[in-house]
């Protein structure tokens, strides 16, 4: 018995007891509230699919009368706006709305001014492509004859589209085909045109000058292509 006892065995006793010891506070007991080893062959409610309820594509029926509303209270406001106090225009805004839900006098003219540049700076640099998918047919022949000409010339044209100090829409209505509406353009720019040889032949690299334009745009409210065409122009003094 005392050489089962002696010192090196009663010391490795000893830091056995002390190492069971400090596992002991780091690690604690299991009291039956921890969380069991998680299996990862097991799906658990956290990792399960949730349940997918039907898609409803209309809104509820308590947000359908409020979001109509507001459509509704929103686009008279525009067509008050935009048609400035002229009834025919109210009147054309009003049919072309009915034919073409889509259809909204203020996101109309953002486009038509935004066309009214393209147009002007295409036809500027003979950009027959941008021209031809903004014009109808007869109004692009008359533009393609004119780039022609002046390409026959010999002649370039220095353009920069400088602002829209006054747009306004004069005409809106809906005949048999297609809705119409018209615009009045009041721009400045700087537009130079030189000869063959260089020399300037009309308008000024230097100097802003305004133009005004009266453009009427057309689409079919039965239409699949979203986009108004240009089918008629107007210079005015």
């Amino acid at each position: 018995m005392d050489e089962f006892f002696d010192i090196p065995t009663l010391i490795v006793i000893g830091v056995a007891i002390v190492v069971l010891f400090r596992l002991r506070q780091v690690l604690g007991t299991r009291v039956g509230r921890e969380r069991p080893p998680v299996d990862p062959n097991q799906k658990t409610p956290a990792t399960e699919a949730p349940r997918q309820r039907p898609l409803t594509l209309s809104p509820r029926p308590a947000e359908k009368p409020v979001d109509e509303e507001l459509r509704v209270r929103k686009l008279e406001a525009e067509v008050q706006q935009y048609s400035h106090g002229d009834n025919t225009i109210a009147e054309g805004f009003n049919a072309i709305m009915g034919a073409d839900p889509s259809f909204g006098p203020k996101a109309f003219l953002e486009g038509a001014k935004q066309a009214y540049e393209m147009v002007l700076t295409a036809y500027a640099s003979g950009d027959r492509k941008t021209l031809k998918n903004l014009l109808e047919k007869d109004v692009y022949d008359g533009f393609e004859r004119a780039i022609n000409e002046r390409e026959g010339r010999g002649e370039k044209v220095d353009f920069t589209f400088v602002g829209l100090p006054g747009v306004e829409i004069s005409r809106a209505e809906l005949d048999k085909r297609n809705a119409l509406v018209t615009v009045q353009f009041h721009a400045e720019v700087v537009s130079a045109t030189h000869g063959k040889d260089g020399a300037l032949i009309e308008g000024s690299s230097e100097q802003v000058k305004g133009i005004a334009d009266e453009w009427t745009f057309a689409r079919s409210p039965k239409s699949r292509d979203p986009n108004w065409k240009l089918v008629a122009t107007n210079q005015l003094e």
